[in-house]
């Protein structure tokens, strides 16, 4: 019987299971090695866990984190049974998500009292953010929000491209200007034919260049300022999209996007595809911003509400 009670739909929550299929393969192999041959969890345990754990690109700072609660535990138990980590670690790990995420969200809902409700997407180019923005649209509009789209990614013709099959595969209406046209200028016309239209949601598209930090963070800056000209509290969400196969890459990814702008919530992509879910735990923690979505499958309905609960009941399967 699994340790968590069960929120999702069936289909979802072997969705899920499927998706994090290669990372929980991996993470209970190492875990049965670090402790065959011990029925007491000693500091041997404890160090092979914590090697367990880097591996599996939890980080290093949520690693020690989770070794110090389990240390306490045992401590305070005097005996700790190896039989029991597993169930210990389950704990560990969803309060940590917990002390980030503090919803049981299963459904894609966005804020009262935000109409247009603004979504500004981040992040460099290759993570899945012109994807997750399409899925995104879909989700949106299947629980009835009328969407918009806003291609202010014009560094690139491929970007605007392909966020425009998008829009035309999920039938909502997506602004765009010319290759090399001012991106907040792009931001600016998608609210105001969003105002207009009486949309619940207006996506932004961004360029996804790292190599020069504070041109990024100019032009982020002033996508701000000029959409606020016509919602005056927009962007309500800048989601930042990282590729969950990167492992460690990510954590870099999210250390430059957060000093670029403020970021207020996380998408974490292909993680069907790698053995490296655990880095959903560990920027989690490390970055202190709530996970949002994850992605954890090609079709369009595979990109998910991230569900903590959910989550690592699917880890620890």
């Amino acid at each position: 019987m699994s340790f968590f009670k069960k929120i999702f739909s069936k289909e979802k929550k072997e969705t899920l299971d499927k998706g994090l299929e290669k990372t929980n393969t991996s993470f209970i192999s190492k875990l049965s090695k670090a402790i065959a041959g011990k029925s007491k969890v000693d500091d041997d345990v404890l160090d092979n866990l914590e090697e367990v754990l880097i591996s599996s690109d939890v980080g290093v700072d949520t690693t020690l984190k989770v070794i110090d609660r389990i240390e306490a535990r045992v401590a305070k138990d005097k005996y700790l049974g190896t039989d029991e980590l597993n169930g210990i670690l389950r704990k560990e790990i969803a309060g940590l998500l917990s002390e980030t995420n503090v919803g049981n969200e299963t459904e894609f809902t966005i804020p009262d009292g935000n109409k247009p409700h603004v979504i500004m997407v981040v992040g460099v180019n290759g993570v899945g953010k012109t994807t997750t923005i399409g899925k995104l649209a879909a989700q949106f509009k299947k629980a009835g929000k009328k969407v918009v789209l806003g291609a202010a990614d014009t560094f690139r013709a491929a970007a605007i491209d392909q966020l425009q099959v998008w829009a035309d595969r999920v039938d909502v209406p997506m602004i765009r200007q010319e290759m090399g046209s001012d991106p907040a200028s792009v931001a600016f016309d998608t609210l105001q034919s969003g105002v207009t239209q009486n949309a619940d949601v207006i996506i932004i598209d961004t360029a996804g260049r790292l190599h020069n930090k504070v041109n990024l963070m100019n032009e982020l800056t002033k996508i701000k300022r000029v959409m606020q000209k016509v919602v005056g509290d927009a962007p309500h969400d800048v989601l930042l999209v990282l590729d969950g196969s990167t492992g460690q890459n990510a954590f870099e990814q999210a250390k430059q996007f957060t000093k670029a702008t403020e970021v207020t919530s996380l998408a974490v992509t292909k993680l069907d595809g790698t053995a490296k879910g655990g880095v959903v735990i560990g920027i989690s923690d490390q970055f202190q911003i709530p996970v949002k979505y994850i992605g954890v499958g090609e079709g369009i309905d595979d990109l998910q509400v991230f569900n903590k609960v959910e989550f690592v009941d699917s880890f620890f399967k």
